[in-house]
This record gives structure tokens, sequence and C-alpha cells, in this order.
């Protein structure tokens, strides 16, 4: 259990937060979660979301711009899987991911707007570490990201 909950946040930090829209789905084994945002922009391939599985996850959060596209999954059991071992604390992802069974099975926090059984094809496209906005919040790489089971705030700095 974290030493926080989201509406704490929000009452003692009013200024600082910003909060997605509610709506956010969770499929990860991991209710809450936080950590600094690494960014992600992409429509429909998850190449770039492939590749944080090489890098030491140091309890960051991953933040996926999909566009909101329910087409195809941008994350599946083998990635999540590898996210989890290298530390990732969670991802929220403005799309789809598919293996539910599975990704509530694993020590991450998985917050999607739905899933579907299609996987992505893998072009090399999206960009990372750049700002993106999701439901009329901007977040930047740097934030730092609180989700909960009562909703998900982000703040420019740390807040706990």
């Amino acid at each position: 259990m974290p030493s926080w909950t989201t509406p704490d946040l929000c009452d003692d930090h009013p200024d600082d937060v910003r909060v997605l829209a509610p709506g956010w789905l969770d499929f990860g084994g991991r209710e809450a979660f936080a950590g600094p945002v690494v960014t992600i922009a992409c429509f429909e391939d998850n190449s770039l979301v492939k590749a944080l599985v090489e890098e030491d996850g140091r309890g960051r959060v991953v933040v996926v711009d999909g566009g909101g596209s329910l087409r195809k999954a941008l994350l599946g059991d083998q990635i999540a899987e590898q996210l989890a071992a290298k530390g990732w604390s969670g991802l929220v992802i403005s799309g789809a991911v598919r293996d539910v069974e599975v990704l509530r099975t694993l020590d991450l926090g998985v917050r999607a707007l739905g899933s579907v059984p299609l996987r992505t094809a893998k072009r090399g496209l999206g960009d990372r570490d750049v700002p993106v906005t999701i439901t009329g919040v901007r977040l930047a790489p740097g934030d730092h990201l609180y989700a909960d089971a009562t909703g998900i705030v982000v703040a420019d700095h740390a807040l706990t």
C-alpha cells in the first residue's frame, strides 16, 4: 500500500496537480503506482514501447499517447512481463492492451482505454520523450504521475 492516495494528493497540493479525466480501465496487477514519467507518442505501432524492455525502469511510469485508438493493442503480456521484471512502475495508455488475463497477474500498474486482441505492426514509428496531451492534460517527460483506484494525477515535481 502506498503512503498516498490521489484524493489526498489533490487535497494537499491543489495548485500542483493535474487530473486526467475519469474512465480509465485497470488491467494491471498493481492497483496503485507512481513515478517519474517517460512519454511515448505513437499510433498503432508499439515499437517504442517494446524498446523500453532494454532499460532499467527505476520505478518510472510510461505514458503512451496512442491517439485513443482501440483497433490495435499497444501492450501485451510479453512486453508487460519484461517491463515488470525491469522495474517499471506502470503504464498509462491512451489506447488498447491485450492479454488482459496475464496483465492482471503482473506486479505492474496498467491503465488503458480498453482491450482488443489484435497486435500492432512494428514499423519503428513514433516519438519518445516529447510532451503529450491526454484527456486535455499535458504530460511531459520528468513529470510525476500517481494512479490509484480513484484516479490519475500528474504534477511537475514529486509530491511524496
